[in-house]
């Protein structure tokens, strides 16, 4: 058993983790690259981050001993039912020197499945993007929001940093003088917190700046959000809030009342010591009593596990995660 090797990858908007494990535990190679989610970065630039990782992770392992692989990627299904996108993670998967078969699974099932082994549950995720979606023998059932910056992801990093500018944006055509929050957006986004003599002029300089980049880079906004709300600052912690309700309601579309199963938090803004991560942790208290509430922990060591599950040499799944799954506090 101790031969076989399974990798997995967590793939996400901004960074793309590997991870080559053996069946008894060992961590034999890791491997991180940039952004890999097809639908921010396109499919082509995104397989490339893939090999880039797979080569760093597979460095002293033998391609040959790797017998499975699971890919937890954002959007998922729109790969899948990408030919030119799945042709493109083919490549990769081959140009690192493997040939075992490979499953892509839905980033969420995979954050879920690194803060728990229960095969029934549900997970919340707010990082760049935002999710909510149940848990059903450990495939994904019910999914609320995740419908990306443009439609949904409400409460994710990617709308605090968007709410932020707009309040901004909003207290200018007031000519309102701005504060906290408001000074450190201006002077990330303009190099300055100097309003114009007419305001409207440092308005159209934020539009700017803000629509010549990628729109998902609005989610870098959301620490400042963070750290603003840590400080006490009014607005910071009304955005705060607001998100905590946002994805709130995204959980309880899918998930009944009264339900017992665990509820793993995922997303760097949940898994953080953040004020937004509290108040989740409040509402989902309040809302489900009954629930283990688990912090989602290595998404590339769950993925690996994911991988595994299916292989004939496993005959306890729950005492396999308990090896190749860092657990999390």
């Amino acid at each position: 058993m101790s031969n076989t090797v399974v990798v997995g990858l967590d793939v996400g908007g901004t960074s793309t983790r590997a991870a080559a494990l053996s069946l008894d535990g060992r961590r034999l190679g890791t491997g991180r690259a940039g952004g890999g989610n097809p639908t921010s970065h396109g499919a082509e630039r995104a397989a490339g981050e893939l090999l880039a990782a797979l080569r760093e992770a597979l460095a002293d392992v033998d391609p040959t001993r790797v017998r499975a692989g699971t890919i937890g990627l954002a959007g998922a299904g729109r790969l899948l039912a990408d030919p030119a996108g799945r042709d493109a993670f083919d490549r990769a998967w081959r140009d690192a020197g493997l040939r075992c078969p490979y499953d892509v699974h839905g980033d969420a099932l995979v954050a879920y499945a690194s803060g728990t082994a229960s095969p029934e549950g549900t997970v919340v995720i707010a990082g760049t993007g935002a999710i909510a979606a149940q848990v059903h023998e450990l495939r994904l059932d019910r999914v609320a929001d995740g419908h990306g910056w443009l439609l949904g992801d409400a409460g994710s990093g990617f709308w605090l940093g968007r709410e932020a500018v707009r309040r901004l944006l909003s207290d200018l055509d007031r000519g309102q003088a701005p504060g906290r929050l408001a000074t450190a957006v201006l002077t990330e986004l303009l190099g300055s917190a100097e309003v114009a003599p007419r305001p409207r002029d440092t308005g159209d300089a934020l539009i700017q700046a803000v629509t010549r980049r990628p729109p998902v880079e609005l989610a870098r906004l959301a620490p400042l959000v963070v750290t603003a709300a840590v400080d006490g600052e009014p607005v910071a912690r009304g955005l705060i809030d607001e998100a905590a309700a946002h994805l709130a309601e995204s959980t309880a579309r899918i998930r009944p009342a009264g339900d017992a199963s665990p509820i793993v938090l995922g997303g760097g803004l949940l898994t953080g010591d953040t004020p937004l991560a509290a108040a989740v942790r409040a509402e989902v208290a309040r809302r489900w009593p009954d629930s283990v509430l688990c912090s989602a922990g290595d998404g590339a060591a769950a993925a690996a596990w994911l991988a595994a599950r299916d292989l004939p040499e496993v005959t306890d799944p729950g005492a396999l995660h308990a090896r190749l799954v860092p657990p999390t506090s």
